[in-house]
């Protein structure tokens, strides 16, 4: 089955095509020649990524997923938040982005963290989510070189290497993305059948 993934991230692209592990064909934006810069104005994981399905559906006409994840800290009242990719301004640099973090925790001992993802799903005309959730502690400054986003200052409950230091396969194997992606992957199992 195709099925558009409405982002344009390599590494989200990797990470989900490893996920489901061939059993669809999952194309980017780019791919259905999709250069837009899709609106994600809504102050939850849930309405955002609602809104980037919701818009590729209605302008190109393709069945889609979308997701948006983010990183809440519990000593900055959940922030980033909603605003993860750009929380240290509109570019979305991930260095910045994790210098901000790092800075407003200076001298905060309680780091506890976790990442959330919700995926949207427009299928046959209907709408579903599916959420994935991890559970860590934000770190005191980088470790690491793999993954994307804020991997390298975050290290899951139960683990001593952050995400950045994880081997792919592992890291997708426990983390808010690939939980999310496992449902979202059940489901497309039990429809199978159905679809065209």
């Amino acid at each position: 089955m195709k099925i558009v993934f409405a982002t344009n991230n390599k590494h989200k692209l990797e990470e989900i095509n490893q996920l489901l592990s061939n059993q669809h064909e999952i194309v980017s934006l780019s791919d259905i020649g999709c250069h837009d810069d899709i609106p994600e104005d809504h102050d939850t994981l849930q309405g955002n990524a609602l809104q980037k399905a919701r818009y590729i559906k209605e302008h190109f006409g393709y069945d889609c997923f979308a997701d948006d994840t983010g990183l809440e800290v519990d000593a900055l009242d959940r922030r980033p938040g909603v605003y993860s990719a750009r929380y240290a301004g509109p570019e979305k640099d991930s260095r910045k982005n994790m210098e901000k973090v790092l800075s407003e925790m200076q001298g905060i001992s309680q780091r506890k963290a976790c990442f959330r993802t919700v995926i949207a799903l427009i299928l046959n005309g209907q709408e579903h989510l599916f959420e994935g959730r991890v559970d860590g502690e934000i770190l005191t400054e980088r470790h690491g070189d793999a993954g994307f986003g804020y991997d390298p200052i975050f290290r899951p409950d139960g683990y001593a290497e952050s995400f950045a230091e994880m081997p792919m396969e592992e890291k997708n194997r426990i983390s808010h993305r690939g939980r999310a992606t496992q449902k979202l992957a059940e489901f497309l199992k039990t429809i199978a059948p159905e679809m065209p």
